[in-house]
């Protein structure tokens, strides 16, 4: 993982922008747990996936 992280964080991941923005929940060396606006909660391997820090959504955008 070449992004430090911290619960609390927001991101996103490219490969699949479909789940919109995400709040880190927990580190724990790669495996990163990430509740996503439109996905949930998941588990994501950071030493194979791609997670970008990202702006938390608007509650505009959330209507």
């Amino acid at each position: 993982m070449t992004l430090s992280l911290a619960p609390g964080d927001w991101v996103r991941l490219p490969e699949a922008p479909e789940w919109g923005a995400g709040q880190v929940q927990s580190v724990v060396g790669d495996r990163v747990t990430v509740n996503f606006e439109h996905a949930g909660k998941r588990l994501v391997n950071a030493a194979v996936a791609n997670l970008a820090r990202s702006a938390a959504p608007s509650a505009e955008q959330n209507q």
